[in-house]
């Protein structure tokens, strides 16, 4: 359905300059006190090889997002300097204003002009178009991705117009407030069109605040300022440097010897925090929000899990609370498909969740689980036997040797299997496993990115198959709804049912101890750690 537009373009521009809607552009903030010293190298830690080089629109993994973060721009971002992020923090990067039409249904662009490439070619509108109907994977889309993991945040895009060089219109089937928010994301920067799509899997060719020095595989990445960078004065560093430890114990030491300075995001647990503090008290810790959550995923494709019984008995199994004390000593937060206050909006409230399975007294819920399994035909005394599949990273083999524990309880043997990241995601987008230990990351604190991305019953990283048409026709009802209350008791009837069904059991969301030597300046951890990785404002104050 194509949106009711105004009769003509050029009356469409004049009005919108004087009603655009749009923030202010990334750079027109005051500088924080003390004022910001130009000069320097950061040092960063990273705790792998990037699994796809610099093809952000191809990975789902902070181990992307952050090193590659400062070669991109986005049409919008949240503002690094903002923690919690939300519509009143996205500001303008490509585009220095914009605007919405026809009750949410259109979306329109102004572009920044005389933007250029690293490699010295013009940014315009075009690129802007070759993007998005790469993603939308649109019949005459340019570019093609290998791996689409966001492809439906932009489901109900009907197309995406480039009128003019410095204008972009996105037209929606119907109103959605969210994919403002979407577009702010550290997930959705822009390509460029004269570059194949496969090329930033080795390469980066960006219009941010660095540009590409040298990436030498599995010791470092490192950038050197961008000269044309489009905001006056910045960066203020001359370069950056990831330094890949794949050893979490390396990485701690390191930060604590200054050899690096500042934490890969995700990686500081409670007690390292601790150790960090009394070893060296002049480091700066903050606590935040990852946007991430510790889920089961199992293959409804596959027996035993194809049996809503055995999924519900593995919900009701894991006592989220232990977990959370053994694995996180006591510093995640409990919750299901989205995070609860204070790390998030849309989760429900404590009284809620202990309704749920697996929120209960943990007696309780063992029990309930061995009776499903028993139902389903197994026991302790004849378990069912299953591989359990996680990514090989500490992160994650720490609460996937929780969950093997917990499932023998209740008559299920798992053989725990480690799988490297850079087969990780296509491995579960392919349904080659029974059950694993998964942590699933969201661009942003928002339904519309979650439940379109993870539940949506064709999308890429709907790792478990299931598919409930009532469900999905509830998330276009959520995502289209503009009163922000209506909205909210959908989504909260939304997590209900998921976790009821079995679907995909939230076990925590994680909290980050994000450590940084106090000379960084301006390194502002967000609420959400995939989107605070361009750098552009951080200085180092020697």
């Amino acid at each position: 359905m194509r949106s009711r537009m105004l009769p003509s373009l050029v009356a469409l521009l004049a009005i919108l300059d004087v009603l655009v809607g749009g923030a202010p552009a990334i750079g027109q903030n005051p500088p924080a006190s003390p004022t910001p010293r130009s000069g320097g190298v950061l040092t960063l830690a990273q705790r792998e090889e990037t699994p796809q080089g610099f093809a952000i629109h191809e990975t789902s993994t902070v181990s992307t997002t952050w090193p590659a973060m400062p070669c991109f721009s986005n049409l919008v971002l949240f503002d690094p300097r903002k923690p919690q992020e939300s519509a009143d923090t996205v500001l303008g990067e490509l585009a220095e204003k914009w605007s919405w039409q026809d009750n949410y249904r259109n979306l329109v662009f102004f572009l920044r002009k005389g933007v250029k490439w690293h490699d010295g070619q013009p940014f315009t509108s075009k690129d802007v178009k070759f993007t998005f109907d790469m993603l939308r994977e649109a019949p005459d889309a340019q570019g093609k991705l290998r791996i689409n993991p966001r492809k439906d945040w932009y489901a109900n895009v009907v197309n995406v117009e480039a009128p003019d060089p410095s204008t972009v219109i996105f037209h929606l089937k119907r109103p959605q407030p969210s994919l403002l928010l979407m577009l702010a994301s550290g997930y959705t920067p822009i390509y460029a069109a004269h570059v194949p799509p496969a090329q930033y899997r080795t390469a980066c060719v960006g219009t941010g605040p660095y540009k590409l020095k040298e990436w030498r595989k599995g010791e470092f990445i490192e950038y050197v300022k961008n000269p044309d960078y489009f905001v006056k004065g910045r960066p203020y560093l001359d370069g950056l440097k990831y330094v890949i430890i794949k050893e979490r114990g390396t990485r701690v030491a390191a930060l604590q010897a200054g050899q690096v300075q500042a934490a890969f995001p995700g990686d500081t647990s409670k007690t390292t925090a601790e150790q960090l503090r009394k070893a060296v008290p002049q480091l700066v810790v903050t606590r935040a929000a990852e946007n991430v959550n510790e889920n089961v995923i199992m293959n409804t494709k596959k027996p035993p899990f194809d049996n809503v019984k055995v999924r519900l008995a593995v919900a009701h199994a894991i006592d989220r609370r232990a977990l959370n004390q053994a694995v996180h000593q006591g510093g995640a937060a409990i919750g299901v498909s989205m995070p609860s206050k204070p790390w998030g909006i849309w989760g429900p409230a404590e009284a809620t969740l202990a309704t749920l399975p697996g929120y209960g007294k943990p007696a309780e819920e063992k029990a309930r689980a061995k009776k499903l399994m028993a139902e389903a035909g197994h026991s302790p005394e004849k378990p069912v036997k299953v591989e359990i599949v996680t990514r090989a990273i500490a992160v994650y083999v720490d609460m996937a040797s929780f969950i093997v524990n917990e499932l023998k309880q209740i008559g299920i043997e798992a053989t725990l299997k480690q799988i490297e990241t850079a087969q990780w995601h296509a491995m579960a987008t392919r349904g080659e496993y029974q059950i694993g230990a998964n942590l699933t990351g969201i661009g942003i604190d928002d339904p519309d990115a979650n439940y379109y991305e993870n539940f949506a019953c064709n999308s890429p990283r709907n790792y478990t198959f299931y598919c409930n048409e009532q469900i999905a026709a509830m998330v276009d009802k959520q995502s289209g709804e503009i009163d922000p209350r209506k909205r909210l008791a959908i989504v909260l009837d939304i997590q209900k049912k998921l976790e009821e069904e079995g679907v995909r059991p939230t076990l925590d969301w994680r909290v980050d101890n994000f450590a940084q030597w106090p000379q960084v300046k301006n390194l502002v951890p967000h609420n959400n750690f995939y989107n605070y990785g361009r750098l552009q404002d951080v200085w180092v104050d020697k």
